[in-house]
């Protein structure tokens, strides 16, 4: 299963963020954040790889100043992979 993650420092602009997905009509879940992708909120946005051209033009319309990074996560088995993109 492979997905991406919009991790950001605040838990308010995470929720914004993901509220902006929902209200264009796509999915956006909101999970914990992975340890393995360091320090952030404790919340990220959850959506498939497929919405990622949209999920920067949502980040380019506002100024989400505690934006960190978009992550790729490929889950194999129990093990997550991270990879920054």
């Amino acid at each position: 299963m492979t997905y991406i993650l919009a991790i950001f420092s605040s838990r308010n602009e995470t929720l914004y963020f993901a509220n902006m997905f929902r209200t264009a009509g796509y999915f956006a879940g909101i999970i914990n954040t992975p340890k393995e992708a360091g320090q952030a909120c404790g919340i990220s946005v959850k959506f498939q790889e497929r919405s990622l051209v949209l999920a920067r033009q949502f980040l380019a319309s506002k100024p989400f100043r505690s934006f960190v990074g978009f992550f790729k996560v490929s889950q194999i088995g129990m093990r997550l992979r991270l990879e920054r993109i």
